[in-house]
């Protein structure tokens, strides 16, 4: 089963979060083979981390809140909350797969936050700039409750675009970056 987990900073955490960089990353490398995607998620100054997104393949959602809460910052404090849904990756590719690489352009994690009827569960028709893709559910699967992206946009409002306007509850756009070693 495929997760989306987004820890979120807490206000002047960056000190610890710097301090447990090699803890945090030791702890992702566990989880190599069973990592869709991730990556920090960036202030609007696009260095200054503001929280970390993880896409993982795992058996269910009891390894999936192990993944999230035994992570060394959640552990030490450094975040405010954890968003953890289970996540279908309609693309079928990890983002070391995205045909325009690591590096090049702006990227920016975008959260659809569900409300009545599914949308967006096909793939938008225009897919070169989709590096990660799908819908966010229940546990069980059963229930539709958002839309998760990460894309290559010019900016924040073109990475926006690639959910349906006026379909969804709220929707977050963070900027992000490739992640890892």
């Amino acid at each position: 089963m495929e997760f989306l987990c987004y820890h979120r900073d807490r206000s002047g955490s960056l000190p610890l979060r710097d301090e447990l960089l090699e803890e945090h990353w030791s702890y992702m490398d566990r989880f190599a083979k069973e990592m869709i995607a991730r990556g920090p998620t960036l202030a609007d100054d696009g260095d200054t981390p503001t929280g970390s997104v993880h896409l993982v393949d795992l058996p269910g959602p009891a390894a999936a809140r192990a993944f999230a809460f035994d992570e060394p910052n959640y552990q030490a404090g450094v975040y405010r909350d954890v968003l953890l849904r289970r996540w279908r990756n309609t693309l079928g590719r990890t983002m070391w797969d995205f045909p325009g690489g690591r590096s090049g352009g702006h990227r920016y994690l975008v959260l659809g936050f569900g409300e009545g009827q599914a949308v967006d569960l096909e793939l938008p028709r225009d897919q070169d700039e989709l590096i990660a893709y799908g819908p966010l559910l229940s546990d069980d699967g059963g229930l539709w409750l958002g839309t998760a992206a990460l894309v290559r946009a010019e900016g924040p409002d073109t990475a926006r675009a690639v959910l349906t306007p006026g379909r969804y509850a709220g929707i977050e756009v963070h900027p992000w970056r490739f992640g890892g070693r």
